[in-house]
Order: C-alpha cells, then structure tokens, then sequence
C-alpha cells in the first residue's frame, strides 16, 4: 500500500509540473526565448493569491485574479523586454541572461512586498481528505489532478482546432513567412506568453495551497518542467506532459529505496540515459521549432 500511495503522490506531483512543463514548452516552440523568468511569474502568481485570501477573498477569486495576473504578466514581459530584446537582434544567450534578471526581480519584488518566509494558505478544506481503497488524497491533490487535465486537454484542443491555435502554429512553422503574410508573429508570440503565464500561476497556487510556499524555490520546479520538455519532445505538449509525471513518479518512489535528498538525482539521471537513447524526445513533433 505504501508504494500505491507513493505512486499516487508523484502522479498528482507531476501533473503540477506537468503543467509547469506544458506551459513552458508552448512558448518555447512558438519563440525559440529561454523564458527562465517563468518560474518568477509562477511563484508571484501564488504569492498573490495567498495575500487576496488572507484579505478574506474566496478562493476562487484569488485564483482567478492570480491567473489574470500571470497572464497580464508575460504579455507585458513579451512586449517590453523580449520584443525590444529581438528588435535589437539580441543572440538567444542575450535574451536568457535578461529572462534570468526578471526572474531575479521578481523573487526579490516578492520577498519585499509579501514575506521571505515560508507561508501557508489559511483555508480551512486544505487539509482534509479523501479515501479510496486506503489511499489517501488531499482537496488541493484532488484539485491539482482534475485541473491539470483539463487544462492541458483544453490548451492541446486549442492549439489543434482552433483558429488562433492554427495561426500560432502558422507562425512557429516560419516565423518570417508569417511576417510577410500578416499573421502579425509579435502579437502572436505576446499572447503565447500571456497564456503559457496564466496557466502556470494554477500549479503555482495549487502547489502553494498543498504543501507551502517560498520565494526562492520555484527555480527548481522549472528546471524539472525543462527536464520533462526536453525528454518528453520539445514542442510536443502532450511528451511534456507525460513525461513530467513519470520523472515524478520516479522521484516519488525513488524515497523508499533511497533518502529523500537523492530523489532529484534520480530524476537527472534517468533524464541523462533517456537522452542518450533517445535524444529526440519521447514524442517528435512538427510543433517543434529548431533555434
């Protein structure tokens, strides 16, 4: 039972960073921009929400003025810094170094106008839970499941069918075609962000309510949600996805054969051997966008 239960939790772990990974890869594909600074908007996001609720905002609320937040957020990030940054033929180096200082900015912004401690979420349903058969499921577990699935099933019918999903696609495919065809690529690439932004602030104030949150730890759920990308396929939301739950998974189960402080070197191990047998990725992709 005890190996079920570990098993569930890196199920439900990794369709947080599945999330993580999922928003990520999708700006990463249509940009070719290393947007380090994702993770700052991801712990900004849960930041804010934990101070509307303690203001006694309901929790739906500070969720979805969170989201609008992040999405508000990487639009203007596009538009102010990487759009300017391209526009002055910036090498992709360039651009990650700058990503690397807003993420700097915004985990000190943080640190500044909420705390630099470790907080919870004061929600009284934060803590309880449901049992099936013996395995036991926290509300924000539950929560974090049913909502990473249908976001990652809605951003994936989005991307396939819809009109602007087709012309962001467009312009991924070829970046200076679409320019000359008056698919508008700056515009698309800042509403990429806006939404890969918005759904990241989800695992950011799911994972917050679950267990807790600190400024200066998102770094580490971003690099895991890189490690997922790259092996899952870059450009294929779906490789992204599942394989952030298995490096989960891994991770999880990997506690009771080992101590809790190997688990992430497990996770980069098997990135490296999967790498090297599969370089590819789990899913190639024509989404793909080689930079």
């Amino acid at each position: 039972m005890l190996y079920l239960q570990l098993f569930i939790d890196g199920v439900v772990s990794g369709c947080a960073i599945g999330l993580v990974s999922v928003s990520f890869s999708y700006f990463y594909a249509t940009t070719g921009t290393f947007h380090v600074a994702h993770a700052g908007i991801y712990t900004f996001s849960a930041y804010l929400a934990w101070w509307l609720v303690g203001l006694g905002v309901p929790f739906a609320a500070a969720l979805a003025l969170a989201v609008a937040f992040g999405g508000v957020a990487g639009y203007i990030t596009q538009r102010f810094l990487y759009e300017r940054l391209s526009r002055d033929a910036a090498s992709p180096l360039v651009m990650m170094i700058a990503s690397i200082g807003l993420l700097t900015v915004l985990q000190n912004v943080v640190a500044i106008l909420f705390t630099p401690n470790i907080v919870q979420f004061d929600l009284s349903w934060r803590l309880s839970h449901i049992s099936l058969g013996g395995i036991s499921l926290s509300y924000p577990q539950a929560l974090i499941f049913v909502s990473s699935l249908a976001i990652v099933t809605a951003l994936v019918l989005f991307a396939r069918h819809s009109a602007l999903g087709k012309r962001i696609r467009a312009v991924t495919s070829n970046p200076d075609l679409a320019e000359i065809t008056r698919l508008a690529p700056k515009q698309v690439f800042a509403i990429v962000l806006a939404i890969s932004s918005a759904i990241v602030a989800v695992p950011g104030v799911l994972i917050g309510v679950d267990q807790a949150l600190q400024p200066y730890t998102s770094l580490l759920v971003l690099l895991t949600a890189v490690i997922a990308m790259i092996a899952g396929g870059i450009g294929s939301l779906t490789g992204a996805f599942c394989m952030s739950i298995l490096l989960a998974v891994v991770q999880s189960m990997s506690v009771a054969f080992m101590s809790g402080r190997w688990s992430v070197a497990a996770v980069f191990g098997i990135f490296i051997v999967f790498i090297l047998f599969r370089p590819e990725g789990l899913f190639r992709s024509r989404f793909s966008r080689a930079v």
